[in-house]
C-alpha cells in the first residue's frame, strides 16, 4: 500500500490489493467471463481474483455496516424494519469498461449467497428520447449532463432509498440508440442496486440549466470510478467502434447501420472524430472532474487490466 499524507486516498498495487481478498470465493468460470465482458474488454480469471474479489469482499463489509446502522436507528425510533437497498455507483468515461465492472460485481455479489437480489441499472435509461434531444439540439451532446432527464433519475434513486416497491426503469437500446417506448425494467426492493453511468457522480454544477437541489451522488452508499489515461481510452473507443462496424452496425435496424459500409480508413477517421468532438470533450468537462468524489478508483492500463486501486481513507 502506498500512502501519502496529502491525499485522501490509500493506493494499492495489484499484489497488495489482491492480498485483501480474504475468504471471498471464486464463483465465476471462464465461460461466465465471456458473457460478462464488453465487446472490446479483456477479462481474465486473474483479473477477477486479483481485483474484483477483494472489491466484492470490501463491499460486503460496507453493506453489513449499513445494515447494522439501519438496525440501530430502527430500534432507536421503535419502528418496524424497512427494506432500503444499498446503492453502488459506477462512473467513468465512455469505453473504459464501466459496464463490465458492473456486471462482474453483480455476478459476484449475487452468487455470494448473502443477498437475495442484486439489481443492475444503467443511467442510459434516463436519457431523453432522441426526438426530445433533436428538438433541444442535443443529439451531438448525448451523454452530456443536459441530455439526461435528471429529474426522473433523481426520482428513481429517491424511490429506491424510500423503500418503494416495483419501481419502473425506462429501457434503452444501444441497437436503435434510443429509449424503447413503453418498455421498462422493474426493480422490486433488491438488497443492492448497482447504478452505472457517465453521470453517477455529477453534482449541481454539472447541470447548469436545471440546478437540482440534490444529486444522484447524495443517495449512493459507495462509489467507484473506473479510470484510464486519455490516449488509452481513445484507443479502446476506436477499437470498439471497428468491432461494432463488423458486428452490430451490420444489422439493418441499427441506428449506425450506414457506418457498416465505410472503408476501414473511413471508419477509423469517423471514430476518432466522434471521440475528439464528443466523448473527449464530455470526459474532460463533465466526467473526469468527478473522479475524486469516488469512494474507490480502479485505474486501468493496457488490455483493460487494473494497474492500481485507490481507496478513500
Amino acid at each position: 500500500m502506498k500512502a501519502t499524507h496529502r491525499s485522501p486516498y490509500m493506493q494499492f498495487n495489484r499484489r497488495d490489493w489482491a492480498a485483501l481478498r480474504g475468504s471471498e470465493p471464486m464463483t465465476l468460470t471462464a465461460e461466465d467471463l465471456n458473457t460478462l465482458k464488453g465487446i472490446d474488454d479483456e477479462l481474465s480469471i486473474d483479473e477477477v481474483q486479483d481485483i474484483y474479489l477483494p472489491l466484492s469482499h470490501l463491499l460486503g463489509h460496507y453493506v453489513n455496516a449499513r445494515m447494522s446502522r439501519k438496525a440501530v436507528l430502527t430500534r432507536f425510533l421503535n419502528q418496524e424494519h424497512q427494506h432500503i437497498p444499498f446503492i453502488i455507483g459506477i462512473a467513468g468515461s465512455v469505453s473504459v469498461g464501466k459496464s463490465t465492472t458492473a456486471r462482474v460485481l453483480q455476478a459476484l455479489l449475487s452468487r455470494s449467497g448473502k443477498y437475495k437480489n442484486v439489481a443492475l441499472v444503467t443511467t442510459d435509461g434516463f436519457l431523453y428520447p432522441n426526438m426530445v434531444l433533436e428538438e433541444k439540439g442535443l443529439m451531438l451532446k448525448k451523454g452530456f449532463p443536459q441530455s439526461y432527464d435528471i429529474k426522473r433519475l433523481l426520482e428513481f434513486v429517491i424511490d429506491i432509498k424510500s423503500g418503494k416497491e416495483e419501481i419502473r426503469v425506462p429501457r434503452y437500446s444501444h441497437l436503435i440508440y434510443d429509449i424503447v417506448p413503453d418498455t421498462y425494467e422493474v426493480i422490486n426492493q433488491p438488497d443492492i442496486v448497482i447504478l452505472e453511468g457517465l453521470n453517477v457522480l455529477q453534482s449541481g454544477m454539472d447541470y447548469p440549466h436545471e440546478k437540482p437541489r440534490n444529486f444522484v451522488s447524495d443517495y449512493v452508499d459507495f462509489s467507484i470510478y473506473v479510470d484510464a489515461e486519455e490516449n488509452q481510452l481513445e484507443e479502446w473507443y476506436v477499437s470498439r467502434f471497428m468491432k461494432f462496424r463488423q458486428g452490430a452496425f451490420t444489422d439493418p435496424d441499427s441506428y449506425f447501420h450506414n457506418f457498416a459500409s465505410l472503408t476501414e480508413e473511413q471508419a477509423i477517421k469517423t471514430a476518432k472524430t466522434f471521440w475528439r468532438e464528443i466523448n473527449r470533450k464530455n470526459l474532460r468537462k463533465n466526467i473526469a472532474p468527478t473522479r475524486e468524489r469516488a469512494s474507490l478508483i480502479l485505474h486501468k492500463g493496457e488490455n483493460h487490466t487494473v494497474s492500481y486501486v485507490k481507496l478513500r481513507k
